[in-house]
C-alpha cells in the first residue's frame, strides 16, 4: 500500500474493476427484496452542474447501502432528450439538434461514469430514441381510440419567438421562459389528455403516499384544487343582448349571490365578440386582453382592466338586471369564461368595482357587527363558514350563516331551474400539442374522408427524420412534404400526417417503468418485471417538479395501470426532494443598467471575524466588486462550479464527501472551497490512519480479550454512536452528514487511544473495517482501495452492512459533562453505577472545574444519572 493517497489511481482502478464484472447490472431475483432507487433523469445540456452531482449522489448512496443489506437494487440512469433547448442550440450552431443532443449524452454520460455511481447502464434509455418513443406513440393511439385522448381548439400561451405553444408555468411575468418574448394568446387546435377523469382518483391517492413529504402533497392538492359550491344561470335580458340565451357561472359561494352587482366575460366569450360588433373601442380592449398571457399567476398580479358590454343579465333569484363586463382577469377555457362578481366580499372584484364605480353590496357581517360596511373587514365575513356571520339584507335569506344560506339559494336556483350543486376541479386537461420539431411526432393522420386517423401499431413508429437543422421559422415538419405526405390508414387515400410534437413532460411521465424492462420489443413494459419492480422505492429531484412533473407521472402510472400494463397504482413510493446547490454572487454594473457577474473563483475575499464576508476584489483589477448574496448555482449568475474540475482536481469521493457532509439533502447546501478542501484533507487522513496501521501487518478484528477502559470506550464509540447510529442515519432519517460526523469523531476517538498490543490492533482492525464499511455508500473508491488493504483477498462489495456487537454496548464506566451554573466547564469518567455523592465528589476535584468554582459558595449540586453535573453558585 502507498503511503500517500491518489485518488485519481485509486478512482480509476475500482471503476475499471466494476466495469468488468458488471457488478451493478442486475435481473429480477424473487430471493432478495428489491429497492429501485431512482434520480430523476438529467437533460442533455452538455454539462452536469453540482445539482445533477449532489441529486445522484444521494441515489447511489441510498441504492449502495441497500445493497449492503442485502436487496436487490436498481439504479438506472437515462436521458431527457427531447426539448426546445436542442433547437435553440440548432440554431445558433447550425448543427441538427440530434448530433448535438448525442454529442452532450456521451460527455455527460462519462461525466456520471466518474463519479463512481451503482448504475446499471445496461439499461440506459434516451427518450429521442425510436425504440423509446414508439411505445409513447402506441399508447397515445390506444388512449385517442377510447377518448381518453381527444382533440380541440384552445386559447394557449403562444411564444412568437420560439413558435411554440407555453405550458402556464413557462410564462414568468408574460413572457415566454426561454426567449423572453411577450406571449400572445391564440386559439388553435391540441390534443388533450383527459387527466380531469383521474381528478379524483389523484387526489384521493395523495392519502396513500406517506412517505412523499407534505409540501409536495399540498402543492398536488392545491393544483387539483377540489371545490364544492354551484353552477348558476343568468338568462340573458334580450332588450340589450338582442337574443336568448344564458351565462353560465361557477362559483363556490353561491351564498353571496345577493351580493352579486355586476358579471365578468373573457375576452373570447360570444357575448364580448357580440358587443364588439360596431364598437371599435371594446374591440379594441379585447384585442388587448387576447395578447396577454392565460398564466394564472400573471393574471392574479397584473392590473385589473375591464370595459362595459352594454348588455345584461337577469338575477336568477331578484330579476334585477346585472351589467356585463369584459374584464382582463377572467380566463376562457376556465369553467365557462364567466364570473359572478360580489364586491362586498371579494379582493378582486372590489378593486374592479371601485376602479369602475360599480355597486358594492353588502350581504355578511359579523355576528358582533353593526350593519355599516367595513371594506377592511370583507376577508373575514368572506372566509368565514360559521355562526359568526350573518347574511344582511337579503330579503328570505336574512340572518343566515354560511350553510344555511348556501342550502337555501342553491335550493331555490334547482327548484327555479337556473342552478345546481356541482364539485369542480381546478385542474384542466392536458394540452400536449407542440409546434416544434425536437419532439415525438404525435402518431395521427389527416385523412378528408375519415378525419383524424390514429397510426395503426404496424406501422410505428411514425420517426422523427433527425437530419433536419431547423431555422427559426415555426416548426420544419410542417415544410417537410417527405414527413407529412401519406396515405389514410383507414382508405387509402393521400392524407396528412400531423406535424405537431407532443410535450416533452410526456416522455419524463413514464421513463421510471421503460427501465424495468428497456430492451424489451414486445410492448411498453414487460409486465412481469415491471410488476417485479414498480413501484420505485426511493425517488429523488428537486421540489421545482413537485406538480407538473410528479402530477403527470402519477397520471400516466394509472393510464398504464388501466391499459393492464402494471399492477399498482402509485409510481413512486417515497419521494426525497434535495435543496439547491447556492453559492456567492459578484457584479458590478454596466452603463447600460445590466450586470457583469464574476465568477467566484475571480474573487479574493475578506471575511470579519465571524466569517461573513465584507469585502470582495476583483484578482485581475484588484479593484472591488460588488456582492450580491448567495442564490442558486447558474450560468445566469456566473457562480456555477464545474463538477469536472472538482473531480479532476480532488476526485469523485472527495466531491462525494463534500456533497453529503455540507448540509443534510432537503436542504440547500452553500458551495465552500474551504469545505471541499476539508473533505479532502479528511480522506486522506482516513487513507494514512489505515496505512498505519496495516504497515505493521494486518490481523483478525476484535472478538475477544481483555479491554483497557480506553478501549472499552472505543468500542461503545464504534457500536453505539457509529454503527447503531449511522444505520439509522442511512435508512432511515436519510442525514448523511451526521453519519460522516460519527466517522470522524470515531476516528478522533482511535486517534486518542491506546491501541498498542494484540488486542490493541484487534480493536483498531475492528474500528477501521466499520469505518470502511460505514463510509462505502458516500466514497466507494477510497474504501475499496482500503478494503483491499484491510482484509487482502476479499472485494468491499461482497461484504454486508456492520452489525452491532451488542457486548460492546454494555458499559462499566460513563462520561458525564460538568457544567458551572448552566456553561459547560469539563467532564468526567464515572462508573456507571455510581452514586450521586461519589459523581459530585468527582465532578468538584475536576481540574477544569475547580478554577470556576474557587472561593465561590456552591448553593447546590444537580446531578441527572447518566448525562450531567451543574454546581449552582
Amino acid at each position: 500500500m502507498q503511503e500517500q493517497y491518489n485518488p485519481s489511481q485509486v478512482e480509476q482502478a475500482a471503476q475499471e474493476s466494476w466495469n468488468r464484472n458488471r457488478v451493478f447490472n442486475v435481473a429480477e431475483d424473487t430471493t432478495k427484496p428489491k429497492y429501485y432507487c431512482l434520480s430523476m433523469f438529467p437533460y442533455p445540456s452538455g454539462k452536469l452542474h453540482m445539482g445533477h452531482v449532489r441529486n445522484y449522489t444521494i441515489g447511489d448512496v441510498l441504492s449502495r447501502f441497500h445493497q449492503m443489506n442485502g436487496y436487490n437494487v436498481l439504479q438506472p440512469m437515462g436521458w431527457d432528450a427531447f426539448g426546445m433547448p436542442a433547437e435553440n442550440a440548432a440554431l445558433k450552431s447550425g448543427r441538427a439538434p440530434a448530433e448535438w443532443t448525442y454529442a452532450n449524452i456521451e460527455y455527460m454520460k462519462g461525466q456520471l461514469k466518474s463519479l463512481g455511481l451503482a448504475i446499471d447502464w445496461e439499461r440506459e434509455v434516451t427518450t429521442c430514441k425510436p425504440d423509446y418513443y414508439q411505445w409513447e406513440q402506441w399508447l397515445f393511439t390506444r388512449l385517442f381510440e377510447k377518448g381518453v385522448i381527444y382533440k380541440k381548439a384552445g386559447i394557449v400561451n403562444w411564444d412568437p419567438v420560439d413558435q411554440t405553444v407555453l405550458a402556464n408555468e413557462q410564462v414568468i411575468d408574460g413572457r415566454g421562459w426561454r426567449s423572453g418574448a411577450l406571449v400572445e394568446k391564440r386559439e388553435i387546435p391540441m390534443y388533450y389528455f383527459k387527466i380531469t377523469a383521474y381528478a379524483d382518483e389523484l387526489l384521493r391517492d395523495l392519502d396513500k403516499l406517506t412517505g412523499w413529504p407534505e409540501q409536495v402533497k399540498t402543492m398536488q392538492r392545491n393544483w387539483i384544487g377540489k371545490s364544492y359550491g354551484a353552477e348558476i344561470v343568468f338568462d340573458y335580458d334580450v332588450s340589450s343582448v338582442g337574443e336568448a340565451g344564458q351565462l353560465k357561472v361557477y362559483t363556490t359561494r353561491p351564498d353571496t349571490l345577493m351580493g352579486a352587482t355586476y358579471v365578468a366575460v373573457a375576452a373570447e366569450h360570444p357575448l364580448a365578440s357580440r358587443a364588439a360588433t360596431g364598437n371599435p373601442a371594446l374591440a379594441a380592449f379585447i384585442a388587448e386582453c387576447k395578447s396577454g398571457s392565460v398564466a394564472e399567476a400573471d393574471v392574479a398580479t397584473m392590473e385589473k382592466k375591464g370595459m362595459p358590454t352594454g348588455q345584461s343579465v337577469v338575477h336568477p333569484l331578484t330579476g334585477d338586471l346585472l351589467p356585463v363586463w369584459v374584464a382582463n382577469y377572467v380566463l376562457w377555457g376556465y369553467g365557462e369564461g364567466a364570473v359572478m362578481a360580489v364586491p362586498a366580499h371579494d379582493e378582486r372584484d372590489f378593486e374592479f368595482a371601485n376602479k369602475y364605480q360599480l355597486p358594492i353590496r353588502q350581504v355578511y357581517q359579523l355576528v358582533s357587527a353593526d350593519s355599516t360596511f367595513d371594506a377592511t373587514q370583507w376577508q373575514e365575513w368572506y372566509t368565514a363558514k360559521d355562526d359568526s356571520i350573518t347574511t344582511i339584507p337579503s330579503g328570505k335569506y336574512d340572518g343566515l350563516g354560511f350553510q344555511a344560506a348556501f342550502d337555501a339559494i342553491v335550493g331555490d336556483l334547482e327548484a327555479n331551474g337556473h342552478g345546481t350543486k356541482r364539485t369542480q376541479f381546478r385542474l384542466r386537461d392536458w394540452g400536449i400539442s407542440r409546434q416544434r420539431y425536437w419532439g415525438c411526432p404525435i402518431p395521427i393522420v389527416h385523412c378528408e374522408c375519415c378525419g383524424d386517423v390514429p397510426v395503426p401499431a404496424d406501422q410505428l413508429p411514425v420517426r422523427l427524420p433527425e437530419n433536419v437543422v431547423p431555422d427559426g421559422r415555426g416548426n420544419p415538419l410542417a415544410r417537410m412534404p417527405e414527413f407529412y405526405e401519406t396515405s389514410c390508414p383507414k382508405c387509402g387515400q393521400p392524407a396528412k400526417r400531423e406535424t405537431d410534437t407532443m410535450d416533452t413532460f410526456v416522455e419524463s411521465s413514464w421513463y421510471y417503468a421503460r427501465y424495468a424492462s428497456p430492451q424489451f420489443n414486445g410492448g411498453m413494459v414487460d409486465k412481469s418485471a415491471a410488476n417485479y419492480w414498480l413501484p420505485v422505492d426511493q425517488y429523488i429531484g428537486g421540489i421545482e417538479h413537485a406538480i407538473l412533473h410528479l402530477l403527470y407521472a402519477r397520471f400516466f402510472h394509472k393510464l398504464m395501470r388501466d391499459e393492464g400494463l402494471v399492477s399498482n397504482d402509485e409510481p413512486f413510493a417515497n419521494l426525497l426532494t434535495q435543496g439547491m446547490v447556492v453559492a456567492e454572487t459578484f457584479y458590478r454594473d454596466l452603463p447600460d443598467g445590466k450586470k457583469d457577474w464574476i465568477n467566484p473563483a475571480d474573487v479574493e475575499l475578506e471575511r470579519d471575524g465571524k466569517g461573513k464576508i465584507i469585502k470582495a476584489i476583483l484578482k485581475s483589477d484588484g479593484q472591488q466588486v460588488v456582492i450580491g448574496g448567495t442564490e442558486k448555482m447558474s450560468k445566469s449568475k456566473n457562480n456555477g462550479v464545474d463538477p469536472q474540475e472538482l473531480i479532476d482536481r480532488y476526485g469523485a469521493d472527495t466531491a462525494r464527501l463534500f456533497m453529503m457532509f455540507a448540509s443534510p439533502p432537503e436542504q440547500s447546501l452553500e458551495w465552500s472551497d474551504a469545505g471541499v478542501e476539508g473533505a479532502h484533507r479528511f480522506l486522506k487522513r482516513l487513507w494514512k490512519t489505515v496505512f498505519d496501521h496495516v504497515s505493521q501487518g494486518v490481523v483478525t478484528k476484535y472478538v475477544a480479550g481483555e479491554l483497557t477502559e480506553a478501549q472499552k470506550a472505543l468500542r461503545f464509540q464504534l457500536h453505539k454512536l457509529g454503527v447503531e447510529k449511522i444505520t439509522v442515519d442511512y435508512g432511515q432519517r436519510k442525514q448523511f452528514n451526521t453519519a460522516i460526523a460519527a466517522v470522524m469523531e470515531l476516528l478522533n476517538l482511535y486517534t486518542k487511544t491506546d491501541l498498542s498490543g494484540a488486542v490493541g490492533r484487534a480493536v483498531a482492525q475492528e474500528v477501521l473495517e466499520n469505518a470502511v464499511l460505514l463510509l462505502s455508500p458516500i466514497v466507494p473508491h477510497v474504501c475499496e482501495a482500503l478494503w483491499a488493504e484491510l482484509r487482502p483477498g476479499t472485494q468491499l462489495l461482497d461484504q454486508s452492512w456492520p452489525a452491532v456487537d451488542q457486548a460492546a454496548l454494555v458499559q462499566t464506566e460513563i462520561d458525564m459533562v460538568i457544567q458551572v451554573n448552566g456553561k459547560l466547564r469539563g467532564s468526567i469518567r464515572v462508573g456507571k453505577d455510581a452514586d450521586k455523592a461519589t459523581i459530585e465528589a468527582a465532578a468538584l476535584v475536576d481540574e477544569n472545574v475547580k478554577k470556576w468554582v474557587e472561593g465561590q459558595a456552591i448553593k447546590k449540586v444537580v446531578v441527572v444519572p447518566g448525562r450531567l453535573i451543574n454546581i449552582v453558585l
